[in-house]
Parts: structure tokens; C-alpha cells; sequence
């Protein structure tokens, strides 16, 4: 029988490492129909992505996948726990029946045994609040409950939304079995000169106008090559945050915060410094890169009210990707979004104005999103 394998993405930019995934997978199972369900033009983490999003269903078609489905950008650039639990369910939307995803770690059973904990031991809820008193951040606070009541620690990224996938699947009881594939580079090092190397590493490169062609599959280099990724981003933020009285109508501002950035920006000359000048123990980096991105992009708490998955969009598909999607079009739980209407759908709309943002700050694609037309390879 044909499996149906999902991947949550963010190819920032696709390298040999997501190659190399996507080729375990079709050793394993060989006539699978692999989905990804990719985020946009920012990542969960808040960064602009370097790669547009139809050069990212470009790519990954052409490299083996066979459906690219959009995680909207009000899902996408949240913790980890609201980014799986969306990615998650629109996964499930198109019938996966394995997940697949890289970790740090290869013994997956410890992580299920956390994510078990988190849901089920009412004394975790309780230790990370006390630990989160103390002042530190919650990914802190999370991995200390966990060593106290598992004796394990989770702390590189891969992990934590490893841990936030799998909580998904047990809390929602999807039918829906784990693949998880050992990363085989450290996402901290900027360094190494491997073939297969970090994301971060490939952005590296290129800001320092170093050679990535043995990095990313020949496909992408084409893409990539050229490329200026110089934009806007940081002098467009700072007029932003210099012309709003108030920055904590913005999602993830927490109150006292809007002094602090507006005290930050004037003595910041990049979006990195501005980030280390208003870090403290209790707000990771990954944490105010999302809240300035949140307010780059005028993404407002109001507007995060109940949202919720509306709609199915289809980046675009191989030949194989369409036959699937015919067979399963009249059994979705949700539309597959044939019609870009703004008004119909709230997170549509946000959408678009996200992506009229990054096509000014960076590269325009605010044609192709308005013609929301399916990419065919």
C-alpha cells in the first residue's frame, strides 16, 4: 500500500541535508506521495526567507516531493508549539499517514516519553510556571520540568519541535506513525565545510559571499547563484517602530516591552544587534526575532483571535501529487483554495499583506500570489 509521508519545512534555503531526507524516505518507502507543508516568506523563528515560496515549490518538486501545501504566515511564525499544531493539522487535512523529520537525537522513544509527560503529569504545568517565576524563558523552564520529572533534557530546535509534533499526534489521536531521521550536522556551526551543512551555514556563506555550490543540489545553486540578499528589512522595522506610539498591540509585545525596543533601536545599526540589545534571561533571541517580525508586519494580537485553518492552499505538484489530490479532493476537511478572496478568508488576507511587505523589503512576488496558481513539474 502507497504511503503517504509529511514533512514540515522551512528550505531556508533546501539544501543536500533536506536531499538527503527526502531520499531516506524513498529507501524506505518507495512509491510514497511525500507532502510538505512549507512556511512562506518568514520562518518560525521570524527570519526572512531567502527563498521565495514558488522557488521553494520549485525546488522541492524537482527534488522528489510531490505536493507543496502553504503554512499561513499567522501559524508560521509562532512558537513551536502553535506552528505544529497548525502544520500538524493541515497534514492530516490531506491524509498523511507518516511524519517525518529530522532530529538531533536518534532515540525518538525519549522524546515521545516527554511529549507523553507533558500531556498527561499535572506536575509539569506546575514546575515549569514555578520555574518561569524565577525569570527564565520557557524553553528553559520546559527543559528543566522535563529533567526534573524525566531525567531528559531537550534543547536543540530539531528536538523541541520534534517534542511539539509528537504532542500533536498524541493529543489529537491522528493516525499518523513517526519516521525521524538523525541530522548529521550540528545547526550551530557556521564553520563546517561539509557538503551537507546547516541552513544557517548556507546564509553564512553567502553574506560572506563564500561558495555554497557543493551545498545545495544543483537546482537550487542556479536559483541562488545570483542572488542579492541584501533588503529592507532592518531600516523598514525601524521606521516602523519609531512612528508607533504603542508597539504592544503586536502579538508576542508583552507589556513594559515597547520601551525597551523603542530604547533599543536608535542604538542598533542591524536587526541582529537590535535583537541582542533587547534580549534578556527571560526573552530567547528566537523570541524577539518573532515579535519584530510580528511588528514589521503589523500582525496584531486582535488579529490572532481564534484564528483557525480555513483553507488548503496547494503551492504546487508533481504528476503523481495531482493523482493523489484527485483522489482525495471530495474527502477534506477543509477547501482546497481555488479562489484568492481576501475577504472570505481572514488569514488569506493577512497573507497578503505579509507578502507585500516581503516583496518590498526583498523580492516581489506580489503578482504570482494574487494569480495563485499551482506550480506543475
Amino acid at each position: 500500500m502507497k504511503k503517504i509521508i509529511g514533512i514540515v519545512v522551512e528550505y531556508n534555503p533546501f539544501h543536500n541535508g533536506h536531499l538527503y531526507q527526502i531520499k531516506k524516505i524513498k529507501e524506505k518507502y518507495k512509491d510514497s506521495i511525500i507532502i510538505v507543508c512549507t512556511s512562506s516568506s518568514f520562518t518560525q523563528r521570524g527570519n526572512l526567507s531567502i527563498l521565495n515560496k514558488w522557488d521553494k515549490t520549485k525546488v522541492s518538486i524537482l527534488n522528489g516531493v510531490d505536493i507543496v501545501i502553504e503554512l499561513p504566515y499567522v501559524f508560521s511564525t509562532q512558537s513551536s508549539d502553535i506552528f505544529a499544531h497548525n502544520a500538524l493539522k493541515l497534514l492530516n487535512a490531506v491524509h498523511i499517514d507518516t511524519l517525518c523529520f529530522g532530529s538531533e537525537t536518534e532515540n525518538i522513544d525519549e522524546i515521545i516519553s516527554c511529549a507523553k509527560t507533558q500531556i498527561n503529569n499535572n506536575e509539569f504545568d506546575l514546575k515549569v510556571k514555578e520555574y518561569l517565576s524565577s525569570g527564565i524563558n520557557y524553553p528553559t523552564a520546559l527543559n528543566k520540568a522535563l529533567k526534573d520529572l524525566n531525567n531528559y533534557e531537550i534543547k536543540s530546535p530539531n528536538d523541541l519541535l520534534a517534542l511539539s509534533y509528537i504532542k500533536e499526534i498524541i493529543k489529537n489521536n491522528y493516525n499518523i506513525e513517526i519516521f525521524n531521521i538523525k541530522r548529521t550536522n550540528d545547526y550551530h556551526d557556521l564553520l563546517d565545510s561539509s557538503n551537507i551543512v546547516s541552513s544557517s551555514n548556507i546564509r553564512n556563506r553567502i553574506i560572506n559571499n563564500q561558495s555554497i555550490k557543493d551545498k545545495v543540489p544543483q537546482n537550487v545553486y542556479e536559483i541562488l547563484k545570483d542572488k542579492n540578499i541584501n533588503n529592507k528589512y532592518f531600516e523598514c522595522l525601524k521606521y516602523k517602530i519609531l512612528s508607533e506610539e504603542n508597539l504592544e498591540k503586536y502579538l508576542d509585545v508583552d507589556e513594559g516591552l515597547s520601551t525597551r525596543i523603542k530604547s533599543s533601536i536608535n542604538k542598533s545599526n542591524s536587526l541582529d544587534e537590535l535583537i541582542q540589545n533587547i534580549k534578556t534571561k527571560r526573552y530567547t533571541y528566537n523570541k524577539i526575532s518573532r515579535m519584530l517580525n510580528h511588528i514589521l508586519c503589523s500582525f496584531t494580537k486582535d488579529e490572532n483571535k481564534d484564528l483557525d485553518i480555513e483553507y488548503i492552499r496547494i503551492l504546487g505538484f508533481s504528476n503523481e501529487g495531482q493523482k493523489y489530490l484527485n483522489e482525495i479532493k471530495s474527502n477534506l476537511e477543509f477547501p482546497i483554495l481555488n479562489k484568492y478572496d481576501t475577504k472570505k478568508y481572514k488569514t488569506l488576507n493577512i497573507e497578503k499583506r505579509v507578502t507585500d511587505i516581503y516583496s518590498y523589503i526583498y523580492e516581489d512576488i506580489s503578482s504570482d500570489e494574487i494569480k495563485n496558481k499551482p506550480l506543475k513539474f
